[in-house]
């Protein structure tokens, strides 16, 4: 009887350890210097306005190092992986969320395609409300319908791969090595997401096995919603302002 106490208790412990988790990341976002310097580090963006030739390790750690500092696209992850419990339904969002990005940061930097930044980001921060809203069953509960959920991510993906195209196109690259140093990103980009998902996904397997995680649930997609709509509002005020 008592073990079984003990259990519950800690049980409930861990679970509360879970959604605090989720609850410092949310606090982390909001009051976070990065969420009003979203873009890349004085020393790093003087080294990209000056250099010049193929320079594969530094873009690489650039790459990595803006994707786990990017609180907005780790949010996203978060929130499509919350109820994946199959390593194969992870690695397929994850592809499609990856082949989403990798194509428009590809393409918006060497085809120059300039796209409008706090709108971008604006709607990233939606992706993110979207999400939240999808874990919580909103569409069907409200709408009736359910969207397709690979077809979402994959969407999303775009607009968070011309998010990270727009912070490039802030700076002179020299088209000396552009077409190296930007795939060297791109691939930065990607071994920084399998190194937050994975510390995610342990995070989340630790909470998940915990009797209290289906209440918890709701609270964390319901700090995830608050934090897109918050990305979402600090965008806009910025596109009216700077307008």
């Amino acid at each position: 009887m008592n073990s079984m106490l003990l259990l519950r208790i800690s049980s409930a412990g861990s679970g509360v350890r879970g959604l605090l988790l989720f609850v410092a990341a949310f606090a982390w976002v909001l009051f976070s210097p990065l969420l009003f310097a979203h873009g890349v580090e004085e020393g790093d963006a003087l080294f990209i306005e000056q250099v010049t030739g193929a320079q594969w390790l530094p873009f690489i750690y650039l790459g990595a190092k803006h994707m786990v500092t990017g609180y907005d696209h780790l949010l996203f992850l978060a929130g499509v992986i919350f109820f994946l419990y199959r390593m194969k339904d992870v690695g397929i969002y994850v592809t499609l969320f990856a082949v989403g990005h990798s194509v428009t940061l590809l393409y918006g930097v060497l085809s120059e395609t300039h796209v409008n930044a706090y709108i971008v980001d604006a709607i990233i921060g939606f992706s993110v409300v979207y999400k939240a809203m999808d874990n919580l069953g909103a569409f069907r509960r409200w709408f009736g319908f359910q969207p397709n959920t690979k077809a979402a991510v994959l969407v999303f993906g775009f607009f968070h791969g011309f998010g990270l195209a727009t912070k490039l196109q802030d700076f002179t690259l020299s088209d000396d090595g552009l077409v190296a140093n930007i795939l060297a990103f791109n691939v930065g980009v990607e071994i920084g997401q399998l190194m937050a998902l994975g510390v995610i996904l342990i995070a989340m397997n630790f909470w998940r096995r915990t009797d209290v995680f289906p209440r918890q649930a709701f609270a964390a997609n319901v700090l995830l919603m608050s934090a897109g709509f918050m990305l979402m509002g600090y965008q806009l005020t910025g596109l009216y302002t700077v307008s």
